[in-house]
This record gives C-alpha cells, structure tokens and sequence, in this order.
C-alpha cells in the first residue's frame, strides 16, 4: 500500500484504552501489583509514541509496524501482570485467609478484569485483517472476526469497516458473556484468544470476587 494514499484511522480510542489500562495497572496495590509502580508509564510511552507517529506521518510503514509490535509486547506484558496478580489473590484466598480484606480484593479483581479487556481489545484491533489501515484501505487478506454489518451490508454505511470501538465491545463481551455474542471468530488464533480471555475473566468473577463480596457481605 502507499503509504501517502492511506486512509488512517483515529487513535484517540486506542491511546485512551492504554491510558485507562496503565493506570489502572499503576493503581493496583503495592501487595498485589506485579511490577514496579513506573513500568505501566514506561511502556505507556512507548505505546503511544508510534500512534502518535502513525497519526502524524499519514501511517508511515515503520510507524504501523513499530506500532503493531509494541501493542503486541504490551499484551504479553499485560497478560503477565495478569496471570501473576490472579496467582497472588488465589493464594491469597485458599491459603491466606485474612491477608487481604474484601475491599482490596474486590477493587483489585475489578482492576485486573477491566485490564483483560482492554489489552485484548488492542490486541484484536491490531491483528485483525492485518490492522487498522489495512482495514480502512480494503488491503487485508485475512479475515479473524465477521461482524455483523457484514452480514447486512444494506444496514450500514457502504464504507464501513470495525475500528477500535468494535473490538473493545468483541473483548467487553468475550469477557462478560464467556462467548461470542454478535462477532463470530472464523480462524483459529481468534478461537484460542477468545478462549484465553474469557477464561481469565471466569477465574477473576468465580474465584476473586465471589470471594470478595462474600467477605464483604460476612
């Protein structure tokens, strides 16, 4: 594709879904927070400075790329912090009983909850039909998730195409629902993403904030 030919779609959905992650990463508890309180900025940083430069040089080729690896060393970041945080909170519930009180329970699973959709969210956004330009442009050749505007493509614009907004409701969902609701995952790295967040977010409800709430309730 040329690079000055592209339609670019807007980041300001994107950087604020890596703002609200960060500090929501930041916010955790000093007991349950698997890095340094400064890391979530740094790597905040790094994050929107190629959106920034996607967004500035009309999608440059090294800023998409460099945008697209960033976001993906993000999530296996954040996945990391995720599965480390769920592990202590465990061990803290079946083997700790006491240690952490209801309120800190509840307002960390709420955290590490929101953070699983958010960082698959961005994921989803970037891998899907190979990113956000190639979507705009009609560039991509392979398709992970059908929406269903295109099932009805006389029900939506004649130029309509997912952005970042459609995937935040496809990892919303995922979360909340356990399954898919109007998106339907067609390859398989969708299905095993799919799978993976919703099952994060089944261990977060059933075993982190049941818990919580029945300290709370006790």
């Amino acid at each position: 594709m040329d690079d000055q030919a592209l339609r670019i779609e807007p980041r300001w959905p994107a950087v604020l879904a890596v703002l609200t992650l960060l500090f929501l990463v930041a916010a955790l508890p000093d007991r349950v927070r698997a890095f340094p309180v400064w890391a979530p900025f740094v790597f905040g940083i790094m994050q929107i400075v190629p959106m920034a430069g996607v967004t500035l040089t009309g999608a440059a080729e090294r800023w998409r790329r460099a945008e697209r690896i960033i976001i993906v060393i993000l999530f296996g970041v954040a996945g990391t912090g995720t599965f480390l945080n769920l592990t202590h909170l465990i061990d803290a519930i079946v083997g700790r009983t006491g240690e952490i009180g209801g309120n800190e329970l509840l307002t960390s699973s709420i955290t590490i909850w929101v953070n699983n959709v958010l960082s698959f969210s961005l994921l989803y956004w970037q891998i899907d039909r190979g990113g956000p330009e190639a979507r705009a442009n009609n560039g991509h050749s392979r398709t992970d998730w059908l929406f269903p505007q295109e099932g009805v493509p006389q029900q939506a614009p004649a130029d309509w195409r997912p952005t970042f907004v459609d995937y935040l409701f496809l990892g919303y969902s995922t979360a909340t629902a356990f399954s898919t609701t109007d998106v339907m995952p067609l390859t398989s790295r969708a299905k095993l993403l799919m799978m993976l967040e919703s099952a994060i977010s089944l261990v977060t409800i059933v075993a982190v904030v049941s818990r919580a709430i029945n300290i709370l309730g006790s």
